[in-house]
Protein backbone atom coordinates (compact mmCIF):
# COMPACT_ATOMS: atom_id res chain seq x y z
CA UNK A 1 0.00 0.00 0.00
CA UNK A 2 1.15 3.51 -0.82
CA UNK A 3 -0.12 6.06 1.72
CA UNK A 4 0.05 9.85 1.67
CA UNK A 5 -0.42 11.66 4.98
CA UNK A 6 -1.11 15.39 4.84
CA UNK A 7 0.39 16.70 8.06
CA UNK A 8 -0.88 19.60 10.14
CA UNK A 9 0.56 23.08 9.58
CA UNK A 10 1.41 24.14 13.13
CA UNK A 11 4.41 22.75 15.01
CA UNK A 12 2.44 22.10 18.19
CA UNK A 13 -0.28 20.27 16.25
CA UNK A 14 2.42 18.27 14.46
CA UNK A 15 3.68 17.01 17.82
CA UNK A 16 0.16 16.18 19.02
CA UNK A 17 -0.51 14.26 15.79
CA UNK A 18 2.50 11.98 16.26
CA UNK A 19 0.54 9.21 18.08
CA UNK A 20 -1.84 9.02 15.12
CA UNK A 21 0.96 8.87 12.55
CA UNK A 22 2.76 6.21 14.57
CA UNK A 23 -0.50 4.26 14.76
CA UNK A 24 -0.68 4.31 10.94
CA UNK A 25 2.83 2.90 10.77
CA UNK A 26 1.91 0.11 13.19
CA UNK A 27 -1.28 -0.66 11.24
CA UNK A 28 0.55 -0.82 7.91
CA UNK A 29 4.17 -1.83 8.68
CA UNK A 30 4.89 -2.78 5.07
CA UNK A 31 3.29 0.28 3.48
CA UNK A 32 5.19 3.12 1.89
CA UNK A 33 4.20 6.25 3.80
CA UNK A 34 4.89 9.73 2.47
CA UNK A 35 4.20 12.75 4.65
CA UNK A 36 3.31 16.01 2.92
CA UNK A 37 4.11 18.89 5.25
CA UNK A 38 5.19 22.48 5.48
CA UNK A 39 9.02 22.61 5.50
CA UNK A 40 9.27 23.40 9.21
CA UNK A 41 6.95 20.51 10.13
CA UNK A 42 8.94 18.21 7.86
CA UNK A 43 12.06 19.16 9.84
CA UNK A 44 10.33 18.24 13.10
CA UNK A 45 9.36 14.84 11.64
CA UNK A 46 12.80 14.08 10.27
CA UNK A 47 14.58 11.23 12.12
CA UNK A 48 11.31 9.99 13.66
CA UNK A 49 10.99 6.75 11.61
CA UNK A 50 7.34 7.46 10.85
CA UNK A 51 7.50 7.93 7.10
CA UNK A 52 9.51 6.67 4.17
CA UNK A 53 9.88 10.15 2.77
CA UNK A 54 8.92 13.74 3.49
CA UNK A 55 7.41 15.92 0.78
CA UNK A 56 7.78 19.62 1.49
CA UNK A 57 4.80 21.83 0.69
CA UNK A 58 5.83 25.49 0.76
CA UNK A 59 3.01 27.80 -0.40
CA UNK A 60 5.31 30.78 0.08
CA UNK A 61 8.08 29.22 -2.00
CA UNK A 62 8.18 26.51 -4.64
CA UNK A 63 4.44 25.79 -4.40
CA UNK A 64 3.34 29.41 -4.41
CA UNK A 65 0.00 30.20 -6.00
CA UNK A 66 -2.28 28.12 -8.20
CA UNK A 67 0.49 26.92 -10.52
CA UNK A 68 2.66 25.82 -7.59
CA UNK A 69 -0.15 23.80 -6.00
CA UNK A 70 -1.02 22.24 -9.34
CA UNK A 71 2.63 21.25 -9.84
CA UNK A 72 2.66 19.59 -6.41
CA UNK A 73 -0.54 17.74 -7.26
CA UNK A 74 1.10 16.46 -10.45
CA UNK A 75 4.12 15.30 -8.47
CA UNK A 76 1.86 13.45 -6.05
CA UNK A 77 -0.15 11.94 -8.91
CA UNK A 78 3.06 10.45 -10.30
CA UNK A 79 3.66 8.67 -7.01
CA UNK A 80 0.43 6.69 -7.49
CA UNK A 81 -0.84 6.77 -3.92
CA UNK A 82 -3.59 4.36 -2.91
CA UNK A 83 -4.95 6.40 -0.03
CA UNK A 84 -4.62 9.89 1.45
CA UNK A 85 -5.07 10.51 5.16
CA UNK A 86 -5.73 14.20 5.78
CA UNK A 87 -4.75 15.29 9.27
CA UNK A 88 -4.96 18.90 8.19
CA UNK A 89 -8.52 20.19 8.23
CA UNK A 90 -8.40 22.69 5.37
CA UNK A 91 -10.24 22.51 2.06
CA UNK A 92 -6.90 22.77 0.29
CA UNK A 93 -5.70 19.47 1.75
CA UNK A 94 -8.69 17.64 0.25
CA UNK A 95 -8.33 19.49 -3.05
CA UNK A 96 -4.68 18.45 -3.29
CA UNK A 97 -5.48 14.78 -2.70
CA UNK A 98 -8.39 14.92 -5.18
CA UNK A 99 -6.31 16.70 -7.83
CA UNK A 100 -3.53 14.13 -7.33
CA UNK A 101 -6.01 11.42 -8.27
CA UNK A 102 -5.66 9.49 -5.02
CA UNK A 103 -8.57 7.02 -5.11
CA UNK A 104 -9.27 6.88 -1.34
CA UNK A 105 -9.31 10.17 0.54
CA UNK A 106 -9.95 10.12 4.30
CA UNK A 107 -10.50 13.21 6.40
CA UNK A 108 -12.89 15.03 8.67
CA UNK A 109 -15.95 16.40 6.86
CA UNK A 110 -15.40 20.07 7.53
CA UNK A 111 -14.31 23.31 5.83
CA UNK A 112 -16.61 22.63 2.87
CA UNK A 113 -14.65 19.65 1.58
CA UNK A 114 -17.06 16.74 2.06
CA UNK A 115 -17.55 16.19 -1.69
CA UNK A 116 -13.79 15.88 -2.25
CA UNK A 117 -13.48 13.03 0.28
CA UNK A 118 -14.32 9.41 -0.41
CA UNK A 119 -14.48 8.73 3.33
CA UNK A 120 -15.84 11.89 4.94
CA UNK A 121 -15.56 11.38 8.70
CA UNK A 122 -17.96 13.20 11.00
CA UNK A 123 -16.21 15.71 13.27
CA UNK A 124 -16.41 14.62 16.95
CA UNK A 125 -19.04 16.50 18.92
CA UNK A 126 -18.17 18.01 22.31
CA UNK A 127 -17.94 15.22 24.87
CA UNK A 128 -17.69 12.37 22.36
CA UNK A 129 -13.93 12.00 22.83
CA UNK A 130 -11.47 13.23 25.50
CA UNK A 131 -10.83 16.95 25.24
CA UNK A 132 -7.11 16.88 24.49
CA UNK A 133 -6.22 17.50 20.85
CA UNK A 134 -4.05 14.35 20.59
CA UNK A 135 -7.29 12.34 20.61
CA UNK A 136 -8.75 14.35 17.72
CA UNK A 137 -6.28 12.83 15.26
CA UNK A 138 -6.54 9.35 16.74
CA UNK A 139 -10.33 9.49 16.50
CA UNK A 140 -10.05 10.11 12.77
CA UNK A 141 -8.21 6.78 12.49
CA UNK A 142 -10.73 5.02 14.73
CA UNK A 143 -13.71 6.24 12.73
CA UNK A 144 -11.92 5.23 9.53
CA UNK A 145 -11.50 1.71 10.93
CA UNK A 146 -7.71 1.87 11.14
CA UNK A 147 -7.52 1.46 14.93
CA UNK A 148 -9.93 -0.18 17.39
CA UNK A 149 -9.69 2.27 20.28
CA UNK A 150 -8.03 5.49 21.42
CA UNK A 151 -4.73 4.84 23.13
CA UNK A 152 -3.61 7.43 25.66
CA UNK A 153 0.05 8.42 25.91
CA UNK A 154 1.50 10.11 28.95
CA UNK A 155 4.43 11.38 26.91
CA UNK A 156 4.64 12.14 23.20
CA UNK A 157 8.35 11.81 22.53
CA UNK A 158 10.60 13.11 19.77
CA UNK A 159 13.78 11.18 19.01
CA UNK A 160 16.89 13.38 18.83
CA UNK A 161 19.88 11.63 17.20
CA UNK A 162 23.10 11.75 19.21
CA UNK A 163 24.94 13.63 16.47
CA UNK A 164 22.36 16.42 16.64
CA UNK A 165 22.63 16.55 20.44
CA UNK A 166 26.40 16.91 20.22
CA UNK A 167 26.14 19.67 17.62
CA UNK A 168 23.51 21.48 19.72
CA UNK A 169 25.73 21.30 22.82
CA UNK A 170 28.57 22.86 20.82
CA UNK A 171 26.27 25.58 19.49
CA UNK A 172 25.16 26.56 22.99
CA UNK A 173 28.71 26.67 24.30
CA UNK A 174 29.79 28.85 21.37
CA UNK A 175 26.85 31.18 22.12
CA UNK A 176 28.04 31.64 25.70
CA UNK A 177 26.30 28.90 27.69
CA UNK A 178 28.38 27.54 30.56
CA UNK A 179 29.02 23.78 30.70
CA UNK A 180 27.72 23.21 34.24
CA UNK A 181 25.13 25.95 34.64
CA UNK A 182 21.44 25.05 34.81
CA UNK A 183 19.94 26.25 31.55
CA UNK A 184 16.40 27.59 31.38
CA UNK A 185 15.05 27.98 27.86
CA UNK A 186 12.51 30.75 27.43
CA UNK A 187 10.01 30.72 24.59
CA UNK A 188 8.22 34.03 24.94
CA UNK A 189 6.54 34.16 21.55
CA UNK A 190 3.65 32.31 19.96
CA UNK A 191 2.97 32.10 16.24
CA UNK A 192 -0.77 31.87 16.91
CA UNK A 193 -0.93 35.48 18.08
CA UNK A 194 -0.08 37.99 20.80
CA UNK A 195 -3.00 36.95 23.03
CA UNK A 196 -1.04 33.82 23.99
CA UNK A 197 1.98 35.81 25.15
CA UNK A 198 2.85 36.56 28.76
CA UNK A 199 4.23 40.14 28.87
CA UNK A 200 8.00 40.33 28.18
CA UNK A 201 8.63 42.41 31.30
CA UNK A 202 7.21 39.56 33.41
CA UNK A 203 9.62 37.11 31.80
CA UNK A 204 12.45 39.54 32.53
CA UNK A 205 11.39 39.98 36.16
CA UNK A 206 11.30 36.23 36.68
CA UNK A 207 14.65 35.78 34.91
CA UNK A 208 16.32 38.39 37.14
CA UNK A 209 15.14 36.55 40.21
CA UNK A 210 16.22 33.19 38.82
CA UNK A 211 19.72 34.38 37.96
CA UNK A 212 20.16 36.16 41.27
CA UNK A 213 19.27 33.05 43.26
CA UNK A 214 20.84 30.31 41.13
CA UNK A 215 23.40 31.91 38.79
CA UNK A 216 21.90 29.82 36.01
CA UNK A 217 21.84 30.52 32.30
CA UNK A 218 18.80 31.97 30.55
CA UNK A 219 18.51 31.15 26.84
CA UNK A 220 15.99 32.95 24.64
CA UNK A 221 14.51 31.08 21.70
CA UNK A 222 12.26 32.44 18.98
CA UNK A 223 11.86 33.19 15.30
CA UNK A 224 13.21 36.32 13.67
CA UNK A 225 9.66 37.72 13.77
CA UNK A 226 9.75 37.45 17.57
CA UNK A 227 12.91 39.54 17.95
CA UNK A 228 11.00 42.48 19.44
CA UNK A 229 9.71 40.25 22.24
CA UNK A 230 13.21 38.96 23.01
CA UNK A 231 14.64 42.48 22.86
CA UNK A 232 12.05 43.64 25.40
CA UNK A 233 13.06 40.80 27.75
CA UNK A 234 16.75 41.61 27.32
CA UNK A 235 16.08 45.29 28.06
CA UNK A 236 14.54 44.33 31.41
CA UNK A 237 17.23 41.89 32.51
CA UNK A 238 20.13 42.80 34.77
CA UNK A 239 22.35 40.07 33.36
CA UNK A 240 22.46 39.56 29.63
CA UNK A 241 20.90 36.24 28.53
CA UNK A 242 22.01 34.04 25.68
CA UNK A 243 19.88 35.19 22.79
CA UNK A 244 19.31 32.66 19.99
CA UNK A 245 16.26 34.47 18.61
CA UNK A 246 16.27 34.23 14.83
CA UNK A 247 19.59 32.39 14.84
CA UNK A 248 18.28 28.84 14.65
CA UNK A 249 15.78 26.90 12.56
CA UNK A 250 12.78 24.85 13.66
CA UNK A 251 14.79 21.79 12.73
CA UNK A 252 17.49 22.80 15.23
CA UNK A 253 15.01 23.31 18.06
CA UNK A 254 14.57 19.73 19.37
CA UNK A 255 18.29 19.18 19.79
CA UNK A 256 18.93 22.62 21.30
CA UNK A 257 16.10 22.28 23.80
CA UNK A 258 17.31 18.81 24.74
CA UNK A 259 20.47 20.47 26.07
CA UNK A 260 18.48 22.64 28.50
CA UNK A 261 17.17 21.62 31.92
CA UNK A 262 13.87 23.55 31.97
CA UNK A 263 11.56 25.31 29.54
CA UNK A 264 9.45 28.34 30.47
CA UNK A 265 7.10 29.74 27.90
CA UNK A 266 3.69 30.31 26.45
CA UNK A 267 1.33 27.78 24.90
CA UNK A 268 3.29 27.39 21.67
CA UNK A 269 5.00 25.01 19.31
CA UNK A 270 8.27 25.43 21.20
CA UNK A 271 6.48 24.33 24.40
CA UNK A 272 5.40 21.09 22.74
CA UNK A 273 8.86 20.47 21.29
CA UNK A 274 10.47 20.96 24.71
CA UNK A 275 8.04 18.51 26.28
CA UNK A 276 8.62 15.99 23.50
CA UNK A 277 12.40 15.95 24.00
CA UNK A 278 11.97 15.32 27.73
CA UNK A 279 12.61 18.77 29.20
CA UNK A 280 10.41 19.78 32.18
CA UNK A 281 7.99 22.48 31.05
CA UNK A 282 6.37 25.37 32.88
CA UNK A 283 3.71 26.74 30.54
CA UNK A 284 1.79 29.98 30.92
CA UNK A 285 -1.75 29.69 29.55
CA UNK A 286 -4.17 32.54 28.94
CA UNK A 287 -6.70 32.53 26.08
CA UNK A 288 -6.29 28.82 25.32
CA UNK A 289 -7.37 25.75 27.25
CA UNK A 290 -4.80 23.37 28.78
CA UNK A 291 -7.42 20.62 28.75
CA UNK A 292 -7.05 20.73 24.98
CA UNK A 293 -3.44 21.66 24.30
CA UNK A 294 -1.35 21.07 27.42
CA UNK A 295 2.09 19.56 26.75
CA UNK A 296 1.90 15.77 26.74
CA UNK A 297 4.48 14.94 29.36
CA UNK A 298 4.43 13.98 33.04
CA UNK A 299 7.02 16.70 33.63
CA UNK A 300 5.01 19.89 33.30
CA UNK A 301 3.30 22.59 35.32
CA UNK A 302 0.58 24.88 34.02
CA UNK A 303 0.26 28.47 35.23
CA UNK A 304 -3.12 30.02 34.56
CA UNK A 305 -5.49 32.52 36.14
CA UNK A 306 -8.84 32.26 34.42
CA UNK A 307 -10.95 35.42 34.25
CA UNK A 308 -14.55 35.13 33.07
CA UNK A 309 -13.53 35.48 29.40
CA UNK A 310 -10.99 32.65 29.32
CA UNK A 311 -10.58 30.57 27.26
CA UNK A 312 -11.56 32.79 24.32
CA UNK A 313 -9.10 31.33 21.74
CA UNK A 314 -8.65 34.75 20.14
CA UNK A 315 -5.36 35.61 18.46
CA UNK A 316 -5.39 39.14 19.85
CA UNK A 317 -7.11 40.36 22.99
CA UNK A 318 -9.85 42.92 22.26
CA UNK A 319 -9.82 44.24 25.84
CA UNK A 320 -7.09 44.43 28.49
CA UNK A 321 -5.35 41.00 28.18
CA UNK A 322 -6.28 40.28 31.78
CA UNK A 323 -5.79 36.51 31.48
CA UNK A 324 -2.05 37.07 31.02
CA UNK A 325 -1.53 40.27 32.99
CA UNK A 326 -3.05 38.65 36.07
CA UNK A 327 -0.25 36.05 36.10
CA UNK A 328 2.60 37.36 38.22
CA UNK A 329 6.28 36.42 38.24
CA UNK A 330 5.67 35.07 41.76
CA UNK A 331 3.08 32.64 40.40
CA UNK A 332 5.54 31.43 37.77
CA UNK A 333 8.32 31.19 40.35
CA UNK A 334 6.11 28.96 42.50
CA UNK A 335 5.54 26.65 39.53
CA UNK A 336 9.23 26.59 38.61
CA UNK A 337 10.48 25.95 42.13
CA UNK A 338 9.79 22.18 42.37
CA UNK A 339 11.63 21.55 39.12
CA UNK A 340 14.65 23.55 40.24
CA UNK A 341 14.68 21.69 43.52
CA UNK A 342 14.77 18.42 41.58
CA UNK A 343 17.73 19.81 39.66
CA UNK A 344 19.46 20.60 42.94
CA UNK A 345 19.71 24.34 42.45
CA UNK A 346 17.24 25.51 45.10
CA UNK A 347 14.27 27.88 44.81
CA UNK A 348 13.67 30.55 42.21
Amino acid sequence: MNIMIRATNWVGDAILALPAIRAVRRKFPEARISIVARPYVAEIYRDQSIGDDLVAYDPKGAQRGWSGRAALASELRARKFDVALLLQNAFGAAWLAWRAGIPERIGYARDGRRLLLTNAIAVPKPGEIPAHEKFYYLELLRRAGWIDQLQDEAHIALHVPEARRVKAAETLLEAGARPHAVRVAIGAGASYGSAKCWPPERFAEWANRYQAETDGDVILFGTAAEASVSNAIIAGMKKKPIDLTGRTTIGDLPALLSQCQLFLGNDSGAMHVAAAVGVPVVAVFGPTDPFGTAPVTPCSSIVQDRPYCSPCFLRRCPTDHRCMKSITPEMVAAAVKPWLVKLGVGPA
